[in-house]
């Protein structure tokens, strides 16, 4: 099996080789969709975390993926993890930890994987210039997302956060981004930064910092796994008005183990984000279950659906829970030509 990623090779290392891809398929004609009041090929795209530059992007773009999100950006140089930082895994559909393996299914859609990258960032002064070329990359119907993230410091107060998400997504919009995300949920991130969508109070302040940045830049904001309905109801009654979508779901969090109980990933990171095959059905429940809250509240917001994405009849699921855009996270590494079979079925 092919990978564009190299698993065994540092971030640094995939992130100057770019993708490692074959021949670009025979791409099928679509008819005109629409995202975030934008005219695209199609409501299909890659999630942030594959597609760290203009090289990424560009290969990703060739081969009909149509929704593009630059990985997450900050307003400093941050370093990746050391590797591991991306491994095959065992799971079952409980809570519990899943295990490392190299034994793949013969089916690439029902690979599992789990990440721990803490949202490495490239110095602004590399990026503002890459969202420009990658945006330069695109065809017509196709659109470029930028994923933004404060950096804080363990002082910084609520408004020092937010300032600084506002910087970051301020110079995404002015490099050519189509849309920014926020990304307001990392399973591999243990300061605010990783948990903002579980502070209703934060993250009003802080979508309201970016949107008055970016003007009329279309803005998504990156989600967990709510804990229960009334915090993601008073999360979308916060946000509703401010930005026009939500990006859910960014990884389950689970412990990321070998077989003899240490940690793949170390001390510091017991658990990690879980992708993949094993988080589709949870994944799916949660975008029925925040369409049917933004429905019930009459709220004006688009749902992008990420989890778990392997397949047509995947697709399809998020479609009928209630998404209006759907994007791979692990699955365009080792099925890049699904965008070529998604379309070919619309």
């Amino acid at each position: 099996m092919d990978f564009s990623y190299n698993i065994s090779a540092s971030y640094q290392d995939n992130f100057d080789q770019g993708p490692q891809l074959g021949a670009v398929p025979e791409l099928p004609s679509t008819g005109s969709f629409e995202f975030l009041g934008q005219k695209v090929s199609s409501p299909l795209g890659i999630a942030a975390g594959l597609l760290p530059n203009a090289k990424w992007i560009s290969g990703y773009a060739a081969r009909g993926w149509d929704l593009l999100t630059y990985k997450t950006v900050r307003s400093i140089k941050r370093e990746c993890y050391p590797v591991p930082n991306w491994v095959f895994v065992d799971a079952d559909a409980g809570e519990g930890p899943v295990y490392a393996t190299n034994d793949l299914p013969e089916d690439p859609s029902q690979i599992s994987s789990a990440v721990c990258f803490g949202m490495p960032s490239m110095d602004p002064s590399f990026w503002r210039e890459d969202i420009a070329t990658s945006k330069n990359s695109l065809s017509e119907g196709q659109r470029l997302i930028v994923s933004v993230v404060a950096s804080p410091e363990a002082d910084w107060s609520a408004a020092q956060v937010a300032e600084d998400y506002a910087k970051c997504a301020a110079w995404a919009a002015e490099a050519g981004a189509d849309v920014v995300e926020a990304n307001y949920s990392c399973p591999n991130v243990c300061s605010a930064e990783g948990q903002v969508y579980m502070d209703v109070e934060l993250a009003d302040s802080v979508t309201k910092a970016v949107r008055s940045a970016i003007g009329q830049t279309r803005l998504l904001l990156k989600v967990g796994v709510f804990p229960d309905t009334d915090l993601q109801r008073l999360f979308l009654r916060a946000v509703a008005g401010v930005a026009d979508g939500i990006t859910l779901v960014n990884g389950i969090s689970r412990e990321v183990l070998h077989r003899d109980g240490r940690p793949v990933f170390g001390e510091n990171y017991i658990r990690a984000g879980v992708l993949g095959r094993i988080i589709h059905e949870p994944c799916v429940a949660a975008v029925r279950e925040a369409k049917s809250a933004i429905d019930a509240e009459g709220l004006n917001l688009a749902l992008a659906a990420v989890g778990g994405v392997s397949s047509i009849s995947d697709y399809q699921d998020f479609i009928e829970a209630g998404a209006d855009a759907v994007l791979c996270g692990s699955s365009p590494m080792y099925l890049p030509d699904l965008a070529a079979e998604i379309k070919a079925s619309l």
